[in-house]
């Protein structure tokens, strides 16, 4: 693949993959709604038209963190049902109600302000209550639900949904699922007839008694592995190129990159890539001569980063390639279908949420699709 010159990496996000992946995990959840999470950014996707392909595929409910990623989804998509998961900011109840956007409220604080401009409006305007089970962020505590119910009932207010967040599910057996899965029946037993949701990407794929009325994929919708030790039936969304800038030959026993952590044991074909941690490649996927660190996939092959990644840059031992050498301008695929945002995320010991939430870098961004069908 050519890269056209000056624009740097091509990051290609397939809106149909997404949509495909919505309507999957929608299947899975059978009876339950099934939402979507675009916060930061759609996960490095875009979330102005990640929420277009997704309410395109069937999605009307949708997750940001903060108001200003409610109102980017509420610009792209005029009809969605939004849910802001960081509640009510300090003083902001008129902007949440001027987006129509529903505060997920996790402390008394939150609630007596939203409260209060119920009642000084004389309107009930919709909001989730977040309760924490046992991962100990936001939430009201378990044992402010009675508190919670009885101050909501003495003004006939109720809320659009009753949520908690499992801490665990990535590892279904986690004895923690259903202890949090039991803590959070007791809480909907004090507030009877409530919608409830629980479960994030994982959690939907762990098993129905944890989707209740609702269900919030995140990490899945875009392609990433949410359960650990399972094959990851999602499909990529993500396809990233970037360019090839030089092939130089490196001799027996010289060092690439800072810091020399990485010393050649053969005469090597080095490719060096116009690519770096300033565009999202970390640092921890750097290759030395005891540990070995991320992969790109050139002409058909695999071929391993040595040597320190640079801001800019970063080298590709490309060897094995034999005769086949790239050119300049060529694009090495850091992403995509033969190399996954898991794979990476594994060389660099961290998880694909990361890996996809920093792309962020010099990138010409191509939308594929729009979500409707067929895609």
């Amino acid at each position: 693949m050519t890269l056209t010159s000056g624009l740097g990496g091509q990051l290609s996000i397939d809106l149909g993959a997404l949509a495909r992946n919505w309507r999957a995990l929608d299947k899975v959840s059978a009876g339950a709604l099934t939402a979507a999470v675009v916060k930061a950014d759609a996960y490095g996707t875009g979330i102005e038209m990640a929420s277009k392909a997704l309410h395109a595929a069937g999605a009307r409910f949708f997750f940001v963190a903060t108001p200003d990623e409610g109102m980017a989804v509420r610009a792209a998509v005029p009809d969605a049902h939004i849910f802001v998961l960081y509640g009510l900011y300090p003083g902001a109840a008129n902007l949440y109600i001027r987006q129509n956007l529903m505060p997920v409220l996790s402390s008394m604080s939150m609630l007596e302000e939203w409260l209060d401009k119920c009642i000084e409006r004389n309107e009930a305007y919709p909001a989730a209550f977040h309760f924490d089970t046992g991962i100990n962020r936001l939430g009201f505590r378990l044992n402010e639900a009675a508190q919670v119910r009885e101050r909501i009932e003495k003004l006939g207010y109720a809320p659009q949904m009753v949520m908690s967040h499992l801490a665990c599910a990535d590892q279904p057996s986690h004895e923690k699922n259903r202890t949090q899965l039991a803590l959070f029946g007791s809480v909907m037993s004090q507030f009877p007839g409530i919608p409830a949701s629980l479960a994030n990407s994982a959690g939907l794929m762990t098993g129905r008694d944890y989707h209740f009325q609702m269900v919030r994929p995140g990490i899945a919708l875009y392609g990433g592995r949410a359960v650990n030790g399972r094959k990851n039936p999602m499909q990529p969304v993500v396809t990233l190129h970037v360019p090839i800038l030089q092939v130089a030959e490196g001799r027996t026993g010289e060092s690439v990159g800072y810091g020399a952590t990485y010393s050649l044991n053969r005469n090597s074909k080095l490719a060096v890539l116009g690519y770096g941690y300033a565009d999202g490649f970390f640092r921890s996927l750097s290759g030395t001569n005891q540990r070995p660190g991320g992969k790109v996939f050139i002409r058909g092959k695999l071929c391993p980063v040595i040597g320190k990644i640079s801001m800019d840059l970063t080298v590709v031992d490309v060897t094995e390639l034999g005769p086949d050498l790239p050119n300049p301008g060529e694009g090495a695929e850091v992403l995509g279908a033969n190399i996954g945002i898991d794979e990476q995320a594994d060389a660099g010991g961290t998880i694909g949420y990361e890996i996809l939430t920093s792309l962020k870098g010099r990138y010409n961004r191509i939308y594929v699709g729009d979500g409707r069908l067929p895609d």
